[in-house]
């Protein structure tokens, strides 16, 4: 019988100061090693992708560290405006939905891919998980005969699948949301057959480790002591040294792209430090390879208003960027306003805003259709810097209404910069509660979103001139009637009829811009 986990007597761990000093050796001792594996990976795979420079110190510990070389070409913020993102020196929107969330792990991932990029999608979510829900899946780390896995050994499948990921993704320009743990993964019914349990690896035993056979209490409430071994947590090192060599080897392949960001954890409702020390961790490793990275963590938390997300929200100097998805936990106009109080709390340092969950679909737990549609236009339109549809059934994945939403918010796109506009709600008259939403570069564009038909007036009185009006059919994804407006003073705009609706307001003088953000030739 295994004995009790609060009855075992807990392992001998390091000072925090010992740990520090290890952290600085082991940065220096792996950085090479770091360096000549994803060397080696990339000529491998045939990915054609230059492998990374060698560092320029011996330790990655960000202050003491000589500052990484950047590329210019790295995805991250746009100097222009950062609240949203650029990649290849060019500003970009992220949109994007996925029938998975580990998506490296799916066999038809290239077949996925090009139906993403065939409607305009340019933006998935990466798990780095490994629990077994669809039987294809596979674990980072090699089975011995025996069934039992050697946490030193890895099973080269899924490294494989991981690298083809990141190579395909890299050929599409579609950029890469690597979430790094995921609670699921250790907790519930997928936990006793996980590697990492100590009855099914070769490297430690319950009592070694401080982990239990089991944790049947929902993941949220954090009580697995995977999530506490940290230097400024419990010291764990027995089980530590494993979780960094884990990471150590996503990081040696992922750190050859630059489309790829980086999230900690999934919804998580884990202590401040955890996050803090992984995403440290990560930027130091970069660091040692030169290279620079965008981390961010997401948190649990439905409220963005809760003291949780205030982590990242106040913290610029550790988070380039943060992940708002659980805003998607909230209708209508909350779901606007809470947003929308984000963006105000983070004007001081601003920075992109993302979303890779949106949830809501039919059948599912967390609204229908309709909720799924309006909660992803409300951030597109309310200045969020990325908006995925989550998987089935939580979310609209890549069905035909997420693919025709892709496609309406490319052709607003391709007339209207987002990322030059702002929210601008305060511009509609005779606007009921979450009937429409508006983003605006007052006098030259206005990007008008209805959630089910109706009519608002729209302030022009900083637009001098006729206005055209496109109409965008959100169910379709194709243009619909144009019509012309005279700028100057309110003017009442209706729906062509129920349903999703958008708007691309241009003054006539202005010239049409496509997808890269270069403006294009007027039209003749």
């Amino acid at each position: 019988m295994t004995t009790p986990l609060f009855a075992r007597p807990r392992p001998r761990f390091l000072t925090v100061a010992a740990l520090r000093l290890m952290r600085l050796c082991l940065a220096a001792a792996l950085a090479p090693a770091l360096l000549c594996h994803a060397a080696a990976a990339g000529a491998a795979d045939g990915a054609g992708v230059p492998p990374v420079a060698a560092p320029a110190a011996t330790a990655a510990t960000g202050a003491g560290a000589a500052p990484a070389a950047d590329d210019p070409d790295r995805i991250r913020p746009w100097p222009q405006n950062p609240r949203y993102w650029q990649h290849k020196g060019r500003p970009v929107l992220l949109l994007g939905g996925s029938k998975d969330d580990n998506l490296f792990q799916i066999p038809d991932l290239k077949e996925h891919l090009d139906e993403m990029k065939a409607v305009g999608a340019n933006y998935i979510r990466n798990t780095m998980s490994d629990r077994p829900d669809k039987g294809f899946e596979v674990y980072p780390f090699k089975q011995l005969p025996g069934g039992k896995f050697d946490l030193e050994q890895w099973n080269e499948e899924y490294w494989q699948r991981f690298q083809n990921m990141l190579r395909l993704t890299a050929e599409r320009d579609v950029i890469v949301q690597i979430e790094v743990w995921d609670r699921f993964d250790y907790s519930g019914a997928n936990w006793p057959p996980h590697p990492y349990n100590p009855k099914n690896n070769v490297n430690y035993t319950y009592g070694q480790s401080d982990l239990a056979e089991q944790y049947l209490e929902a993941a949220y409430r954090n009580r697995q002591p995977f999530f506490f071994t940290t230097p400024p947590q419990r010291n764990n090192t027995v089980v530590l040294k494993y979780q960094q060599r884990f990471v150590d080897r996503m990081l040696s392949h992922a750190l050859k792209y630059n489309h790829v960001l980086y999230c900690m954890d999934n919804e998580t409702s884990g202590e401040e430090a955890w996050s803090a020390y992984w995403a440290g961790y990560i930027r130091d490793r970069a660091a040692a390879a030169g290279r620079k990275v965008c981390v961010t963590e997401m948190w649990d938390a439905w409220d963005l208003k809760a003291d949780m997300h205030r982590r990242t929200l106040d913290h610029p100097e550790r988070y380039d960027f943060a992940d708002v998805s659980q805003n998607n936990q909230k209708k209508g106009q909350e779901h606007w306003d809470n947003f929308q109080w984000v963006r105000q709390h983070v004007s001081a340092s601003p920075r992109p805003l993302n979303t890779v969950k949106t949830y809501g679909a039919d059948g599912g737990r967390f609204g229908d259709n309709r909720d799924g549609l309006e909660r992803w236009w409300r951030h597109v339109i309310g200045g969020a810097a990325s908006a995925r549809f989550h998987r089935p059934d939580s979310g609209l994945g890549l069905s035909d209404p997420a693919k025709a939403a892709i496609r309406a918010a490319r052709k607003l796109e391709s007339v209207i910069r987002l990322w030059d506009a702002e929210p601008a709600n305060e511009l509609l008259r005779d606007r009921d509660p979450n009937e429409a939403y508006l983003a605006a570069k007052p006098g030259r564009a206005y990007a008008l979103y209805f959630t089910d038909g109706g009519k608002v007036g729209l302030d022009l009185a900083g637009a001098q001139g006729r206005l055209e009006v496109r109409w965008i059919d959100i169910s379709s994804g194709d243009w619909a009637r144009r019509q012309t407006i005279d700028g100057g003073g309110v003017v009442t705009l209706a729906a062509p009829g129920p349903g999703h609706w958008a708007a691309a307001i241009i003054a006539e003088t202005t010239p049409p811009v496509n997808t890269a953000g270069r403006l294009a030739a007027p039209r003749q």
